[in-house]
């Protein structure tokens, strides 16, 4: 769907990063974890091209006024890092957004016998949060956490409250351990002796990581990628990512935005 979206907040939870929740239809209620949206910063030509989102929430918000009809949601997270996002952070309560979405494959929720072991850092935590809300009404859900510094680990109060197990890890030892936060994945794999499934999205680094770890242990592992996204919707192919049997010979690639964003990690190429 395109719609107009109207904001109704959009505050920093962390230096650098922001939460902001606007208007959705109704229809948006069934958006699945782990898709995304394609906003249009504003009007002007400047920047032309839409921005995606991992979708963090999805609701229904009440007006405060006496008599106000209940009004859906969604929401997201995001990091400011260039023009479109820094235009982002400073529009307020009651502005205008163009949205298309939702857009993009989602996370399957798997087994529920299985315990779900959700691995994400920064704005990679943004699809995690509405994954976990769905899967913890059926299975044990630990979310491991990692980033820099502190200011990286975001919403862990959310995540908590959803009844989530919670580990943080950061680079600087500034919260939680000191170190990365797979350190802290494979002695709860270690625990459960493989009866699990991983989903992690976050920076490629961490995802490389985890998909190894997934791989030489035959666990199931679903990855969120984020790729630079130009229409959302498979016709540009801007954000195509190597798949498992891609090499200069025998090219294989797969469209993050149609395909994805989220793949079975063993789908796709890894470095060793």
């Amino acid at each position: 769907m395109q719609f107009t979206a109207m904001i109704l907040s959009n505050a920093e939870v962390s230096p650098g990063y922001w939460r902001m929740r606007m208007t959705a239809p109704p229809e948006f209620a069934s958006a699945a974890p782990g898709q995304f949206v394609m906003v249009r910063v504003n009007g002007a030509i400047d920047p032309l091209l839409r921005r995606p989102f991992g979708v963090f929430d999805v609701g229904t918000h009440t007006p405060a006024h006496s008599g106000a009809v209940a009004q859906p949601y969604l929401e997201m997270l995001y990091r400011v890092v260039g023009k479109g996002t820094a235009m982002l952070s400073a529009l307020h309560e009651t502005d205008l957004l163009d949205v298309l979405g939702p857009l993009g494959k989602g996370f399957d929720m798997g087994d529920p016998a299985e315990e779900k072991l959700i691995v994400g850092g920064g704005v990679g935590l943004a699809p995690l949060y509405l994954l976990a809300r769905e899967l913890v009404k059926k299975s044990p859900v630990r979310l491991f956490a990692g980033g820099r510094t502190r200011d990286d680990i975001l919403c862990i109060t959310e995540f908590e409250r959803l009844g989530v197990e919670c580990y943080t890890a950061t680079e600087d030892g500034s919260l939680g351990e000191c170190g990365l936060v797979t350190e802290a994945l494979l002695r709860r794999l270690d625990a459960l002796q493989g009866r699990a499934t991983i989903y992690a999205c976050g920076p490629h680094g961490m995802l490389n990581a985890v998909a190894n770890i997934a791989a030489e242990r035959g666990i199931p592992c679903q990855v969120s990628l984020e790729g630079y996204m130009a229409c959302g919707v498979g016709a540009c192919l801007g954000c195509v990512a190597p798949g498992q049997r891609h090499s200069a010979e025998t090219p294989d690639f797969r469209c993050v935005c149609t395909e994805g964003p989220v793949f079975e990690s063993g789908e796709l190429k890894w470095r060793d």
